[in-house]
């Protein structure tokens, strides 16, 4: 190997924390990240990571070269991209991972076609509402659908969502439309669990309005909520694209639309600010454009 690929090496497992996940994640054996690591520590007359049982941390000089080795192999491969981007079929792996419900309902189809488009890429798909580590579970990119980033996401927002509050035509039969905000508080409320305690926000006169609700029924699946809902057991709250088909066949109506809530950015997020390989650079357009046109679809 050269110097380039022991760098590589360094910062998988600087990345990483382990020499046993960078060799996994990197296809070789653990001898080879071992013996990387001690020979380009030999070449700086550094020492680059204190390794116990435990665990590993980087000395100070390996903070530094950490640093210096990105900027390096960031370059090295934009410049290779960049010569070549104009003539490259994208081809090689990406590993994806979506919001369960999201990713069913309007990404799995862009997906598809992607792979039909482009045959010389593959694909590994992974649908779930957990919350994942990038870097350490190997995913080139991942969707995430979030009113906030986190300080320090790497990110590029590819559309937006909008929530409504929904109930069945039954519900509001048997219980009342609310009128107000502060009549949600007097309705059961089919809560998801991911969005945290039991309180709605709402923009009314430019400022952000909180409205407490309770739940008697709580699930991490907006599917699972919504169909709670159109069976007549209370209100929710969900987006868009997870509400319109209740909407529109009607099984669901849509409440208190007056009052806007802060939309939801739909991102794409990568696992750290490495160069974006040429591949998972035109899977991130072909799905910005795709949700876009999804969009306008539906608002016409």
């Amino acid at each position: 190997m050269d110097r380039l690929d022991a760098m590589h090496i360094f910062v998988r497992v600087a990345e990483l924390g382990s020499f046993a996940a960078a060799a996994q994640q990197m296809g070789v054996a653990r001898s080879v990240v071992t013996r990387q690591i001690a020979a380009l520590e030999a070449h700086l007359g550094v020492k680059l990571m204190a390794r116990s049982t435990r665990r590993l941390t980087l000395t100070s000089g390996g903070t530094a070269y950490l640093e210096k080795c990105r900027v390096i192999l960031n370059l090295v491969e934009s410049a290779e991209t960049d010569v070549a981007a104009e003539r490259l079929t994208p081809r090689g792996n990406i590993h994806i991972s979506l919001p369960l419900s999201f990713g069913l309902k309007r990404v799995a189809p862009l997906l598809l076609d992607f792979a039909r488009a482009y045959p010389e890429v593959v694909l590994d798909m992974d649908y779930s509402d957990r919350r994942q580590n990038l870097i350490e579970e190997g995913i080139d990119l991942t969707l995430r659908i979030t009113r906030q980033l986190a300080p320090g996401d790497i990110a590029r927002k590819l559309g937006v969502a909008r929530l409504k509050v929904v109930a069945s035509p039954d519900y509001l039969a048997r219980h009342g439309r609310p009128q107000q905000l502060a009549d949600l508080a007097h309705h059961e409320y089919l809560g998801y669990t991911l969005s945290g305690s039991g309180v709605l926000q709402f923009l009314v006169g430019g400022q952000l309005q909180s409205v407490h609700v309770r739940s008697r029924l709580t699930a991490n699946n907006g599917d699972v909520l919504l169909d709670a809902a159109a069976r007549g057991m209370g209100l929710t709250n969900h987006p868009d694209f997870l509400a319109d088909d209740y909407l529109a066949d009607g099984r669901l109506e849509e409440v208190l639309a007056e009052f806007a809530q802060p939309e939801l950015g739909i991102y794409a997020m990568l696992p750290s600010n490495r160069h974006v390989p040429h591949r998972v650079r035109v899977l991130m357009d072909f799905l910005a454009e795709g949700l876009l046109r999804k969009t306008v679809d539906t608002a016409g």
